[in-house]
């Protein structure tokens, strides 16, 4: 059999099973199975040897501690205080409510690592206050989804650990490379959110109490991005370590400092969290075994070598590279992205000589703005759900910050420092 054909098979196979709306895992498996079989003399058992190699990663550790952090953190106190702080600091300020929003999701963001989780913990406190005071609801519905992907981008992020896994770049340069990045995009969002309500305001002038109040009720709140970015940053501890550390400072403060976390809804957590971590680990491990097979037979570079001899150009590579980020930001999870897209995309990256760090970042910033993009946005689907309201409407309400989002994915690809910046 010629070796062309069990890969159109495949190239067959696997959008037949999408359009089936068959899940990940089966997609992901299948496709691990079938390229053993027919290139590794059917030897469909070194999946099961993948399997084991890539589940004693200590970097998978890192995803379920992060979604466990992020969830007790947005059950517990920790995000309402967050929320209460910025609301205080940006009091008099026009737009101010929406500039707490925006501060909000980004320091909320540095201590969930999930854009999803950012979303809903700020959004529930912040959605009905917001319109309560006078902000457009759609402008609301809009800034919250935008603000909320942050998660992305500002460390530490889940997609930055699913990113190095994936192509073996350090997750904690990784980490040290999103905070440029991430504090421009909400440095974006931030003046934009003032412009546009510059007539709106909570008061005249600062109340001392309530800032003094909130900065005492969020004190601990707030260390937590500094204890987790400041220990990455500094080297004191690693990427999956800052996870256990971002877990056991959430527990110990919300249960035993706010005391508004108990057992039993720890336990409640902990059980939402393993549900989680069982369908994504099985279809993480499918995707790394795929790359295993890909790196032995040397197809990344082979792709490569293909890309540089059809792109002649950095700036064409780019080009086509955005376009296919932005459109695959549109019909599959940012997760999926990274599995299918980033072990193929970065070598030709590394070939047309980026830096594997800039690229990384460019990489997220798109898939960071396919969470706003239909029919797979995830933000979209569950805003329309959390906030009661169209999944239409969630659409229209995000195109400004589509826009603002682009300009920012602009200056990362033109300003390879804003990156690469922290690193040296």
């Amino acid at each position: 059999m010629s070796s062309i054909w069990p890969l159109v098979g495949l190239a067959v196979m696997v959008p037949m099973l999408l359009w089936l709306r068959q899940n990940m895992i089966v997609v992901l498996g299948l496709s691990s199975a079938w390229l053993y079989y027919f290139y590794s003399n059917g030897a469909i058992g070194y999946t099961a040897i993948d399997a084991w190699q890539i589940a004693r990663n200590e970097n998978f550790l890192a995803i379920p501690l992060y979604v466990l952090a992020g969830n007790v953190m947005a059950n517990g106190s920790i995000a309402s205080r967050l929320v209460r702080v910025m609301a205080a600091l940006t009091a008099p300020i026009p737009g101010g409510l929406a500039l707490a929003a925006v501060l909000s999701c980004s320091l909320f963001a540095a201590i969930s690592g999930s854009s999803t989780v950012t979303m809903l913990a700020v959004g529930g406190v912040l959605y009905p206050a917001m319109v309560k005071a006078g902000y457009d609801h759609r402008f609301s519905l809009g800034l919250l989804c935008a603000a909320g992907t942050l998660g992305i981008i500002i460390p530490p992020s889940i997609p930055m650990i699913l990113y190095g896994i994936m192509t073996g770049v350090s997750i904690t340069d990784l980490f040290k490379a999103g905070v440029l990045p991430g504090l421009f995009l909400a440095f974006l969002l931030g003046v934009y959110a003032v412009y546009k309500n510059r007539h709106l305001r909570q008061s005249a002038a600062w109340d001392r109490a309530e800032i003094l109040a909130s900065l005492w009720s969020g004190v601990f709140a707030m260390m937590v991005p500094v204890i987790i970015i400041g220990g990455i940053y500094s080297g004191y501890f690693t990427a999956t370590e800052s996870a256990v550390v971002a877990l056991f400072y959430a527990v110990l403060i919300d249960m035993l400092v706010h005391r508004q976390l108990t057992l039993a809804k720890l336990f409640q957590i902990s059980q939402d969290t393993i549900k989680m971590s069982g369908a994504l680990f099985p279809m993480l491990i499918m995707a790394v075994s795929i790359n295993v097979f890909l790196g032995e037979k040397h197809v990344p570079e082979m792709a490569a070598q293909w890309m540089a001899s059809q792109v002649s150009s950095k700036i064409g590579f780019l080009i086509a590279v955005n376009v296919l980020l932005l459109i695959a930001g549109c019909l599959i999870d940012i997760g999926s992205a990274i599995l299918i897209l980033a072990p193929l995309l970065a070598p030709m990256a590394s070939a047309m000589g980026m830096d594997p760090i800039h690229f990384a970042m460019i990489m997220l910033v798109n898939l960071e703005i396919g969470y706003l993009t239909p029919p797979m946005g995830l933000n979209l689907i569950v805003a329309s759900v959390a906030f009661k309201t169209s999944f239409a409407e969630c659409c229209k309400a995000v195109v400004p910050f589509i826009v603002l989002l682009g300009v920012g994915l602009l200056a990362v690809i033109l300003w390879p420092g804003l990156s690469t910046a922290l690193l040296k």
